[in-house]
């Protein structure tokens, strides 16, 4: 079952995003800064990161940076409620982009898109 990291500073994203990521199979498990999204990673191997860049206290292209540090071969999908950060060149160390949304098909597919290439490549 795969593992995988939910970081957000939005309490009701979170909610939604693990109740969906759990009716999909996977193990949820989730970070409200990045602080302790890094405290996960560094604890327990993620299969998968959905990381928000805007978190309240932090840039989330840094945390991704530092993730990435950590353990350079992890996954990440960078979530945000804003286009205009795909074109940072940090976020191009992330193997998705998605812009939020309430409805989450699209980020199930992105998920299941990810883990598949992870697990195929």
């Amino acid at each position: 079952m795969p593992r995988i990291l939910v970081v957000d500073d939005e309490v009701n994203v979170r909610k939604l995003y693990t109740q969906e990521l759990e009716d999909e199979g996977h193990d949820v498990v989730t970070a409200s800064t990045g602080t302790e999204a890094l405290q996960h990673i560094e604890a327990a191997a993620a299969d998968l990161v959905i990381l928000d860049i805007k978190l309240e206290l932090e840039n989330g292209l840094d945390v991704l940076r530092r993730m990435k540090e950590v353990q350079p071969d992890l996954a990440v999908i960078l979530n945000s409620g804003y286009s205009t950060y795909r074109d940072d060149f940090s976020s191009w160390l992330a193997d998705a982009y998605l812009v939020k949304s309430s409805d989450t098909s699209e980020l199930l597919a992105t998920v299941r898109d990810v883990l598949e290439t992870r697990t195929v490549g």
